[in-house]
């Protein structure tokens, strides 16, 4: 929901707009089929998120859920936030697709299969979320990221400096190597990708531990990561919990 609804905000930018979200029950028949053929019939939830933006062209709608495929310009985004979406609804049985006018605006409607009956209730070990007070250094090209990261883990404790380009953080970094206990970095950003910067950043210092994070598996993997010299990986879309921990154990083995 987050990444549809930033990417609506960027096509209203220029002009401003309407967001609207809405959220149905629906049965999927012999009306609606044709728009989901990978769904089987039955009731669903529907959620359309719509912007009164200036629509996508015919030319490349087809192609908006590609892994790295992007309109924005350099330092403005990756293009994997529409590739996550498909793949966290694919995950939950859903399906997705978007329907645009040029001038108009652009829809996404989701639909998921309706939960039948109560759900039960699991009992679950609440762990405590590891806090620290060392210095991170994040960097992403998404702003909207960096900005929630960075309240996260400095509400965890830890003291965050951030950087938007790849360049940014190699020339932070440089300036000052022994101010920072570790680096976090996005995989897929203009200039140069996570991994390149990770290089030269343990060119300048050999030690600094290093946590790539990116949504696709197919990038970085444990074996990967390994013989990168990498400390960790981190798949998109961040959990908290998933990652403070990840930190404390790279930390902790330093």
């Amino acid at each position: 929901m987050m990444n549809l609804c930033i990417n609506a905000s960027y096509a209203m930018e220029q002009t401003g707009g309407k967001l609207t979200i809405t959220v149905e029950n629906v049965l999927l028949g012999n009306s609606l089929a044709k728009d989901y053929p990978d769904l089987k019939s039955g009731k669903y939830v529907k959620i359309a998120v719509s912007d009164t933006g200036p629509g996508i062209d015919s030319k490349i709608i087809d192609r908006i859920f590609e892994p790295y495929f992007t309109t924005k310009e350099i330092g403005k985004g990756s293009g994997m936030g529409l590739a996550v979406v498909h793949g966290i609804v694919k995950s939950h049985s859903g399906s997705i697709k978007v329907d645009s006018t040029l001038g108009k605006g652009t829809q996404f409607s989701i639909l998921f299969p309706l939960a039948q009956g109560k759900a039960a209730v699991e009992a679950e070990t609440i762990q405590e979320i590891p806090r620290g007070s060392e210095t991170i250094l994040f960097v992403d090209d998404e702003i909207s990221i960096v900005n929630m990261v960075q309240r996260m883990f400095e509400r965890l404790g830890y003291k965050v400096q951030t950087a938007t380009t790849p360049q940014d953080a190699l020339d932070r970094f440089a300036l000052n190597p022994d101010h920072f206990d570790l680096v976090i970095t996005d995989m897929t950003m203009p200039q140069m990708t996570g991994v390149k910067l990770s290089e030269k950043l343990m060119e300048i210092r050999p030690d600094i531990p290093i946590i790539v994070c990116t949504g696709h598996s197919a990038l970085v993997d444990e074996e990967k990561a390994k013989e990168l010299g990498l400390a960790a990986y981190i798949m998109k879309p961040i959990s908290i919990r998933e990652t403070a921990q990840t930190i404390r154990k790279v930390l902790d083995r330093k």
